[in-house]
Parts: C-alpha cells; sequence; structure tokens
C-alpha cells in the first residue's frame, strides 16, 4: 500500500513539474491558504519555535513573521516539485555565486573543503553546486522514514552530478576520497538535530539551549579541511545568491567546540536578520537537557 500510494502522489508531482515556475509561484500562493489555516501543518511547532526565538516580539509581530513563513514554505515546496524536470542550465541562472574565487584558491592548492549549510533559503538547489566548481561534491544526509521518498529525494540531489552519503558511512567516503587524491568538497547541514545517543554538546541557538552534532568539527580536523559557510540570499522569488563565508583556514589550531560554535553562531545571525527563510517547522528542540537527563536515567 505504501509504494502504491508514493506512485500515486509522484505521477501527480511529475506532472505538476512540467508547469513553469511563474505558474507553479501562483498554485504556491494559492496552497499558503489551505496550508496554514485548514490543514494547519505544524503550526504549533512554529508558533512555539517563533515564541521561544523571539521573546521581545509582541503576538502580532509573531503572527507576520509565523505567515510570511508559511508563504515562503509553500513556494519552496514548488521550488522543490520544480526539481524534476529543471535543467542544470536553468538551475545555474537561479543560483548565483556571489565570490566562487574562495573554493577556486583552494582547489588550485589542493584542498578538500568543508562545507555547512542550513535549512534556509531554498537548500534543496544547491543540488546544482557540481556546475558551479570544479570539485567533487559530496552531500551528507539522514535518510527519510519513507525509502520511497527517500530514493525520490536521493534521485533528485545526485541528478546534477552530487553525491549523496549517509552520515554513517561518511568516515569511509572521505577517507577513500583523500587516499585517491580526489578533491572533494563535503556539504553539511548544520542544524539537524541528533538523536538521544549522539548528544554531546549543548549550545545557546536562538534563545535555547539547542543539542548539536559534533561531526563538522571532528571531520574537519581529522582531515584538516578548511570550512566554510554557504550563506544562501534570496534576491527575489525563484532567484537566490550563495555567499561564500570561511570559518576557518587551519581546523588544528582550533580549540574544541570553537568550529562548532562558529557555525551556529554565524547561522544565527543569519536567521535573526530575515526568519521567515528558515525552516521553522522543523522540530529543532524536541531534545532538552531535562529530557535528557531523564532518559539517562531510564537507560541505566
Amino acid at each position: 500500500m505504501q509504494a502504491i500510494g508514493f506512485y500515486i502522489i509522484y505521477a501527480l508531482l511529475w506532472l505538476i513539474a512540467w508547469l513553469p515556475l511563474c505558474i507553479l509561484y501562483i498554485l504556491a500562493d494559492i496552497l499558503y491558504f489551505p496550508l496554514y489555516y485548514f490543514v494547519r501543518y505544524r503550526v504549533k511547532v512554529v508558533r512555539e519555535n517563533l515564541q521561544n526565538a523571539f521573546p521581545g516580539k509582541s503576538r502580532e509581530e509573531l503572527r507576520v513573521l509565523e505567515k510570511k513563513f508559511y508563504h515562503h514554505l509553500s513556494h519552496i515546496m514548488m521550488e522543490i516539485i520544480r526539481m524534476i524536470h529543471i535543467s542544470p542550465a536553468e538551475l545555474e541562472k537561479r543560483i548565483t555565486y556571489e565570490n566562487p574565487s574562495i573554493l577556486d584558491e583552494f582547489y588550485e592548492q589542493g584542498k578538500q573543503v568543508m562545507v555547512v549549510v542550513a535549512h534556509y533559503g531554498n537548500w534543496e538547489w544547491l543540488a546544482g553546486l557540481p556546475g558551479a566548481t570544479s570539485y567533487h561534491t559530496l552531500s551528507v544526509y539522514k535518510p527519510l522514514n519513507n525509502p520511497y521518498f527517500n530514493q525520490l529525494m536521493k534521485n533528485l540531489r545526485e541528478r546534477n552530478g552530487t553525491r549523496m552519503v549517509q552520515m554513517k558511512r561518511v568516515v569511509r567516503v572521505m577517507k577513500d576520497a583523500q587516499e585517491q587524491k580526489r578533491l572533494t568538497m563535503n556539504c553539511f547541514i548544520s542544524d539537524q538535530s541528533p538523536v538521544w545517543e549522539e548528544v554531546q554538546y549543548w549550545t545557546p541557538f536562538l534563545n535555547q539551549d539547542t543539542p548539536v552534532y559534533l561531526g563538522i568539527e571532528k571531520l574537519a580536523v581529522r582531515f584538516n579541511m578548511p570550512v566554510l559557510f554557504f550563506r544562501m540570499i534570496r534576491i527575489r522569488r525563484g532567484h537566490y545568491k550563495v555567499r561564500i563565508i570561511p570559518l576557518v583556514m587551519d581546523p588544528s589550531t582550533c580549540q574544541p567546540h570553537e568550529i562548532t560554535d562558529k557555525h551556529v553562531r554565524i547561522l544565527e545571525q543569519i536567521v535573526r536578520e530575515q526568519p521567515e527563510y528558515w525552516l521553522w517547522s522543523h522540530r529543532r528542540w524536541k531534545l532538552t537537557k531535562r529530557k535528557q537527563a531523564e532518559w539517562n536515567a531510564a537507560a541505566k
């Protein structure tokens, strides 16, 4: 039944994806109303996240921000659907890189690099990154629970040359690339929420204690990779710009948690400047220190 449901939905999405983006954005504006007012997709989660992140904002300000987020979310959904048929040439036109010379310099020096991105703007369109660099692009991901939709998203992300690597295999893949002297750009999502067993570090983020993966930091140090943050900026509907921000040039000189704190702080700054473009429907704070202590006590 799960497979039948997937193929019915996919057939519908496949047809919709042939529509030009200008039409898809009209559909997105229509979708906003049932998504927000009737289905109320994760409204409780979004509302709680915004209230906790911005305690100084009034109820009216938070509602305006909430509605802006759902408008953006409906647009992102249509942009992701369009990925089924979007060409590499069109994708390259819709995402520009402000300062790609930074990547060129590291490539000429023969260095692999670590790239930090977040659920901000349209992170899925970064699948077109291989067309903008000489690097082999690796992107680390956590599989979706539904195997059919997981394979669909993996296929969409790999269409332009990105290699998707599961988190549990990333060390082996990066080690192989280093041994084969294959220059890779290794992309990690910075705002994933870890599971209980993997919580090793907490840091303040948007006014809340937040558990953060240390994988970016550990791998950067282990493989001695410069760390870059890709800041995605929405220029207008359907067009984005990526600003490449150097975070750490020599990880071996960093103190423990320094790299992690740097990429968390810069994301926090970006979200505070234009919060409507972050993924507020994500249950980013489902883990708390209190819940972790209860879980640890129960596990003993």
